[in-house]
């Protein structure tokens, strides 16, 4: 099973009560499950069924609906305001006498803002209402499973370089402990020069140079992290051969790499192994960055 991206697009159509919509929907990173609707005025009784829809259907991401609507030829019918044009008329009739012109016409009146209006097609009776209604949330589970699919090929190509990223970090692992073996013989080298230069020509006994290198020894001891670094590649790959919703968790891993290479870096008394180090912590930002679009 594949994993899943909280990033994706997608649409639905439908028509119906002398309108035609269209859902629009689109969702990014969350650290939960947020919805947020945007709709026309009279519309606000479908937010409850649309939530239950989002919820049936994610886990996490912040997904925006958004419900446009066209009205269709002929369904909004002219009439006249009555009110409007008595007052207009007599507002004519006063400027007429006022002023002696000729009375206003009558297509001058109805010309007048206000005067002709159009019927609302959202006030429909309650019936009409709830069929109107359940055609709209049937085409917004339309959209949303649209949605999961798109966020299904998202995820692939997320997977794909999840386990690339994977694939490098236990590399610099291994090679990490190639180096890390090999810190013991450079120490004491380097130990035993040291000591020479500040002693000059006198000989420093065996004893204290074994001693000095078992200390520095266990301060660049990374045998630890190293196992643990191994641990936590084991679990990533677990993670991502789930297919679960496992975004929290392979964050929360990136962490605790990010944590391993640290200390790696801080007790490195080699730099070739710092150089690894520092490598490791950027394949593991990478990583970390990647898997936060994952559900």
């Amino acid at each position: 099973m594949a994993l899943v991206s909280m990033t994706g697009f997608a649409d639905a159509q439908g028509a119906g009560a002398g309108m035609r919509w269209r859902w629009e929907v689109k969702s990014v990173n969350g650290r939960s499950l947020d919805l947020r609707l945007r709709m026309p005025i009279g519309f606000d009784s479908m937010e409850p069924a649309a939530r239950m829809l989002a919820s049936e259907r994610f886990r996490r991401g912040s997904i925006q609906a958004t419900l446009i609507l066209e009205t269709t030829e002929g369904s909004r019918a002219l009439r006249v305001d009555a009110a409007a044009l008595a007052s207009a008329v007599r507002i004519a009739k006063e400027v007429a006498a006022e002023t002696g012109l000729a009375p206003a016409r009558v297509d001058g009146l109805l010309a007048l803002k206000g005067v002709i209006v159009q019927d609302d097609p959202a006030a429909i009776d309650d019936v009409a209402r709830a069929a109107r209604d359940a055609s709209l949330v049937e085409s917004l589970a339309a959209a949303f499973d649209a949605l999961i699919r798109a966020r299904k090929v998202e995820g692939a190509k997320l997977g794909a370089l999840l386990e690339s990223e994977m694939e490098e970090i236990a590399r610099l692992t291994a090679e990490a402990s190639r180096l890390a073996e090999a810190q013991l013989p450079q120490l004491r080298e380097r130990l035993e020069a040291q000591l020479a230069d500040l002693v000059g020509s006198g000989k420093v006994p065996e004893e204290r140079v074994a001693q000095e290198t078992a200390l520095l020894a266990l301060r660049a001891d990374v045998r630890e992290e190293l196992d643990r670094l191994r641990a936590h590649v084991g679990e990533a790959r677990t993670l991502l051969a789930s297919g679960d919703a496992v975004g929290r968790k392979l964050d929360f891993l990136a962490q605790e790499f990010n944590r391993e290479a640290n200390t790696l870096c801080s007790k490195s008394a080699d730099i070739a192994l710092t150089k690894v180090g520092l490598a490791l912590k950027a394949s593991i930002d990478r990583f970390r960055e990647q898997a936060q679009n994952v559900e």
